[in-house]
């Protein structure tokens, strides 16, 4: 009996933490384009915006958090990547951009986690009180496991990035040695014909 219980709180925390997590989205900045999103939110609550530039360019992008008055929260420039933590004063829709409209050429693609108040509490403390002698070992067990998955999912969401980032490396590395390779190839093809036609050109009779 004790194990069902044990497995219906993880199975419980593993829902919770999946709806935990519904504030991240990778996106394509296209040259020259302006990405705006929104979000309404209540007075009094803690928020956090976190962003990065995975690919394009030199992994810059321009932010802006505007609150529903029209006031200027957090501002910056060419950021590869920032992290903005701040409290509502006010209830509303609150408005945050990327720009990518001083690269002429180059598209971007941006990874942001927005999160919107503090996480449920795992424990029901109402109910805790009835229960609190006969579940603590419990309790602590489901405790602890929801704090290591949640190292696991950033740790996830880091090493995800950085996978990103040196795939589109690589790649952009191998395109770069192809055609240096293309063009020493045809280099070496142009000096040895050359070479053919000057060697000819000494065993030519001239009249």
């Amino acid at each position: 009996m004790d194990h069902l219980k044990y497995l219906a709180c993880l199975v419980v925390l593993a829902i919770n933490l999946d709806l935990s997590i519904g504030g991240e989205l990778t996106f394509e900045l296209p040259d020259n384009e302006r990405e705006c999103f929104f979000e309404p939110i209540e007075k009094g609550v803690k928020c956090t915006i976190e962003f990065q530039v995975i690919t394009g360019g030199n992994y810059d992008v321009d932010m802006e958090l505007m609150a529903p008055n029209g006031q200027i929260l957090y501002k910056d420039v060419k950021k590869q990547y920032d992290s903005f933590t701040w409290t509502t004063d006010q209830k509303g829709v609150y408005q945050f951009c990327f720009s990518n409209e001083f690269s002429t050429f180059s598209h971007k693609t941006v990874y942001f986690d927005f999160q919107v108040g503090d996480e449920d509490p795992i424990l029901d403390t109402e109910n805790a009180n009835a229960h609190h002698t006969a579940m603590t070992m419990m309790e602590t067990s489901v405790y602890h496991i929801h704090e290591e998955l949640k190292k696991v999912d950033d740790y996830q969401t880091h090493h995800r990035l950085r996978e990103a980032q040196g795939r589109v490396f690589a790649e952009d590395v191998n395109e770069r040695v192809l055609y240096w390779s293309m063009g020493q190839s045809i280099v070496i093809l142009v000096i040895g014909i050359g070479q053919v036609l000057v060697l000819r050109s000494f065993f030519t009779d001239k009249r």
